[in-house]
């Protein structure tokens, strides 16, 4: 299976299963795109020499041999046309053992912004507005210890709602974290999201020496970032929490963090708000697609398409103008490892929300991951009780690239890994269907991160 496409005057080729990039020349390009069309691996380099003949291509014949050739020994190394090696082992994946390793702690449902887009509903959740009290954390804690198995290393996130808006117990649950750490052979990392409205530098000084990531969010432009972020009064938050984001970010080396922000249907341009980003300093970006129902009047719909994948184009051409200038930006969705990359479990399914992730709210209850929280379908046990509803962490360990039929025929499967289940079942009430807008998207992203790839090479 190979996906072939032109993007900023490279010819890319993808061969899917094996995972190699190449870029060609016009005549291998060409000759691909006969084969694809007449049966693709199947087809012999002397029928494909004949093909090529008949449609009369602008190329010499020795341009052709040499082609054909080149095509013959990719195919032969493994590196075009390669078996599907994850077809077989997904047997063995839907058996595979899983531990908790990754805790979402809705530290707050309550926020002090009221953004216009939140699925967390101004971080109520579809229920009471709550904080996570001392007690309750620390069980969650003791959770994830106790089942997390042989694993050393841990993950917890901080959310809400907004996190600062409980701090004290977010600082004495990582001191309860770091108690835990020696006597049961463990290594907590921490992370935090915060929209900045309570940042200060005593909070940022702790950040610094406990969290291994922080996530801060921000749209964009003032006019953008305002009219979608503001306060519960309707002013704007843009002016009071640049700086402070500013502040955090040049304190930590403009490393460890990112800039989180959402685009709709608002603001369709969105480059220009990754590039307003950037010129504020920030070297870590990360501007998302709203995923909303289109019923509302800021969600993306499908006649948006064309011109959001234009706007991606635009972006990874922009992102590489401002590398060849020496001000490098790291955007979120167009970083991509094709030399290593994630584990054979995460290319099939993800983020382990529901096995190996789950988001626990301010009384304890466990949910598959912070987007299906409030939904009480989904409520899977608490932190003293445990799982007690194995069948839904069985469902979401079975959810995976091969279980999704959209997914089979898609180049980008082992770079999404399916995509966002909660997504999934919010619009068609299945965590093994996908969000087919969000599939364009994140297939463009693909290919511009590939290109970019390409042209760095070339700097």
């Amino acid at each position: 299976m190979i996906h072939q496409y032109k993007n900023n005057g490279y010819n890319i080729v993808l061969d899917v299963n094996s995972g190699s990039v190449h870029i060609v020349d016009d005549v291998v390009y060409d000759l691909l795109q006969i084969a694809e069309k007449n049966g693709g691996e199947g087809m012999e380099s002397e029928q494909l020499i004949e093909q090529a003949e008949k449609l009369k291509l602008d190329y010499s014949s020795e341009e052709i041999q040499e082609a054909v050739e080149e095509i013959q020994a990719l195919k032969e190394a493994g590196m075009l046309y390669a078996p599907d090696v994850y077809a077989d082992y997904i047997g063995e994946f839907k058996q595979r053992d899983t531990v908790v390793k990754a805790l979402c702690l809705h530290i707050a449902h309550d926020c002090n912004l009221a953004c216009q887009y939140c699925f967390a509903e101004e971080g109520e959740y579809h229920g009471r507005r709550a904080m996570m009290s001392l007690e309750t954390g620390k069980k969650a804690f003791d959770f994830l210890v106790a089942h997390s198995g042989n694993r050393m290393n841990l993950e917890v996130d901080f959310f809400g709602g907004e996190p600062l808006m409980n701090w004290q117990v977010v600082k004495e649950l990582v001191a309860y974290g770091r108690s835990l750490e020696e006597p049961y052979h463990k290594k907590f990392r921490f992370t935090l999201t915060t929209n900045g409205v309570l940042l200060n530098d005593e909070i940022i000084e702790f950040l610094n020496r406990e969290m291994s990531n922080v996530v801060l969010s921000l749209d964009g432009r003032k006019e953008v970032n305002d009219r979608m972020r503001p306060h519960r009064g309707g002013q704007g938050s843009y002016e009071e929490i640049v700086p402070k984001f500013q502040k955090l970010a040049e304190s930590r080396g403009q490393m460890n963090y990112y800039v989180r922000g959402t685009f709709t249907r608002n603001n369709l341009d969105f480059a220009k708000d990754v590039m307003h980003l950037a010129d504020l300093g920030f070297e870590q970006i990360s501007v998302e697609p709203v995923v909303a129902e289109e019923t509302e009047e800021y969600a993306l719909r499908p006649e948006d398409l064309a011109g959001l994948l234009a706007e991606y184009d635009k972006l990874a051409v922009a992102l590489l103008e401002r590398r060849k200038t020496g001000k490098p930006v790291n955007f979120f969705h167009f970083m991509i490892d094709l030399e290593g990359g994630p584990c054979v479990a995460k290319r099939l399914s993800g983020c382990g929300s529901g096995t190996e992730y789950l988001a626990v709210t301010p009384w304890g209850d466990l949910y598959p991951c912070h987007q299906f929280v409030g939904k009480e379908e989904f409520l899977m046990g608490n932190v003293e009780e445990g799982i007690v509803r194995s069948d839904i962490s069985g469902e979401f360990k079975v959810c995976n690239v091969y279980a999704k039929e959209k997914c089979k025929s898609c180049f980008a499967k082992f770079y999404c890994s399916g995509g966002c289940a909660a997504n999934s079942y919010n619009f068609h009430g299945d965590i093994n269907d996908t969000y087919d807008l969000g599939c364009e998207l994140q297939k463009k992203r693909v290919e511009c991160a590939i290109m970019m790839k390409a042209a760095m090479a070339d700097l």
